[in-house]
């Protein structure tokens, strides 16, 4: 069991208001893949889940799916089941389902651009090297959709292979830092439901740092 944990009891359905936000986790299904570095998505929303008392154990839209309620906004909080590589597909069908605009599906992903431990929100922009968000770029035909980023740090030499390093699992050290950086992550998220995105990156960056901004 991972210290970030799982909560053990199932949230029902919100009801009333109709789904605003989509909140994704990107990550592969499978307990090989638990503690990956791809997995960051997955695992930030473990955190999530155990602090709004909730459980993504519901098959829709490809994918592990709660209704829950967050910063005052019913959300569909979803793990999509496609691998990482077709994670568009799921968002896609519940974004379509729900009529949610692109820029209120919310992304959590793992990212080697950024370093160890960092979180970095962006409004939009390109997918860079990612798969899973170059599928959802993809799938909704848009890249105007809010992103938080968790820094995952790059490959330790230039010849080590991308797809071992970013399967490879973390450490139980790294855990402990990350499950710090997945709090700061799980209130940006929930900052951006609420309406100021502008201060969940503000509050991501390091101090004398700039913005990510749209880029």
């Amino acid at each position: 069991m991972s210290i970030f944990g799982r909560t053990k009891s199932s949230e029902e359905s919100v009801g009333g208001s109709p789904i605003e936000y989509i909140i994704a986790g990107l990550g592969n299904p499978g307990k090989e893949y638990e503690l990956s570095r791809h997995n960051a998505g997955f695992l930030c929303l473990d955190i999530l889940s155990n602090r709004l008392n909730f459980r993504t154990d519901r098959m829709k839209f490809k994918s592990l799916c709660a209704d829950v309620q967050v910063a005052g906004h019913r959300c569909l909080v979803m793990r999509p089941q496609t691998y990482m590589n077709n994670s568009g597909e799921a968002i896609k069908q519940a974004a379509s389902f729900y009529k949610i605009p692109p820029e209120k599906c919310i992304i959590i992903f793992d990212d080697i651009d950024i370093p160890f431990g960092a979180v970095r929100v962006k409004r939009k922009g390109s997918a860079g090297s990612h798969n899973g968000v170059k599928s959802i770029v993809y799938h909704l035909n848009s890249d105007n959709f809010p992103r938080v980023k968790i820094g995952v740090g790059g490959k330790p030499n230039p010849d080590y292979d991308l797809k071992d390093y970013v399967l490879g699992k973390f450490n139980k050290h790294e855990q402990e830092v990350l499950k710090a950086s997945m709090e700061k992550a799980c209130d940006a998220a929930e900052l951006i439901v609420a309406g100021k995105i502008e201060k969940a990156m503000e509050t991501c960056q390091l101090p004398g740092e700039k913005p990510e901004g749209n880029k």
